[in-house]
């Protein structure tokens, strides 16, 4: 679609040659950003172990064999990498749906949860800790029981939608406020009834999100579920710039998003509720990096699903810096410091300026 100028605060798009250079730029910086990451943490390792480390594992050079095994390979391979590429992850897919769920819904205000699934994963993650459910799951029963209450929600949420009549925008917001209010009641129902203190204290803090109990196994399962996503919801960028003209201007100009809008509902659930199983509900980061990507580099989908993964990915892993460095010997949840940067953020670019949320002001 041709970029226009649709107010003082939204800018004209890139050309393709200022795109593609801000997208070398962007990924010339997540990669500086996985490599320096690394080296931050409690553990007092110097750079040259660390890097000695990851060029073993990465390339297996011979010189730094030494670094095959032991408490510093520990530590970096197997604690302090995978938990920055599932920042990685986790940052990429929820800033991606984050911008979806914002164009399906055609409203700026709306967030990955939007449909719920925040709620749906917290009740199923209260259930899974307070009676036992999801044992099987051995170690990973909360988190799959908080994927399955993520995607339980989100289908429960398309159903009652489309009751009645196709689903639109308003409907699902509806339903999803509805959805997320009666999860919220029974999983503190739930919590009071049973009165457990320690299980409550793990809710809560699972609830605040963890980058804590990344690992391959989680890293290998989230990674191609969100590349794949991302690569899709690329490629739909058409019709995702029609849903901000709304339903009846689509179908005037001969494309009815119905059909759209829940497929990509379901593949938005579907990287949430990975991204919640690996690393709990965390917020903000799929309202504001859509909002600050689209106010500098405009409203057109083809340019806007890319840079907002690679600024929600880098955003991610520096705020999980953050986590690890600002309490010494303990960790920060990475729910509560992206909460509180991403307030003010949010509340600054609202005051800052208005812009074009496509098809008509934000």
């Amino acid at each position: 679609m041709k970029k226009r100028d649709s107010g003082r605060g939204n800018r004209v798009g890139l050309s393709s040659l200022g795109f593609t250079t801000v997208l070398i730029v962007l990924l010339a910086l997540l990669v500086f950003s996985i490599l320096a990451s690394i080296t931050f943490g409690n553990a007092d390792l110097s750079v040259k172990e660390v890097y000695s480390v990851v060029a073993y594992e990465l390339f297996h050079i011979r010189k730094f064999s030494d670094f095959a095994e032991g408490a510093v390979h520990d530590v970096v391979w197997i604690i302090r990498f995978p938990r920055v590429i599932l920042a990685l992850c986790v940052g990429m897919g929820l800033a991606v749906c984050g911008v979806v769920m914002q164009a399906v819904v055609k409203n700026p205000l709306a967030d990955p949860y939007v449909l719920g699934i925040s709620s749906g994963a917290s009740l199923g993650a209260t259930i899974g800790v307070l009676f036992g459910f999801g044992a099987l799951f051995g170690a990973n029963s909360v988190g799959v029981m908080a994927f399955l209450g993520a995607m339980g929600t989100s289908f429960l949420v398309l159903f009652i939608a489309n009751i009645g009549g196709r689903s639109n925008a308003g409907k699902l917001i509806l339903a999803g406020m509805a959805v997320s209010s009666v999860c919220s009641a029974i999983g503190n129902f739930a919590i009071y009834i049973v009165n457990n203190k320690n299980a409550t204290s793990e809710i809560m803090f699972w609830t605040m999100g963890s980058l804590a109990g990344a690992k391959w196994q989680r890293v290998g399962v989230l990674l191609p579920v969100v590349f794949i996503g991302t690569l899709i919801f690329w490629s739909q960028f058409r019709n995702l710039n029609l849903m901000l003209l709304g339903d009846e201007a689509s179908i005037t100009l001969g494309t009815d998003l119905h059909r759209a809008r829940n497929l990509y509902m379901i593949l938005s659930s579907l990287m949430v509720g990975f991204a919640v199983y690996a690393a709990g509900t965390i917020g903000f980061v799929g309202l504001i990096v859509p909002h600050a990507v689209r106010m500098i580099f405009g409203t057109d989908h083809r340019r806007l699903v890319p840079l907002c993964a690679l600024v929600g990915a880098i955003f991610l892993i520096w705020a999980d810096v953050g986590c690890r460095v600002i309490l010494k010997n303990s960790e920060m949840p990475i729910g509560i410091l992206v909460s509180i940067i991403g307030a003010p953020c949010f509340i600054y670019l609202m005051v800052r300026r208005s812009y074009g949320f496509g098809g008509g002001r934000g």
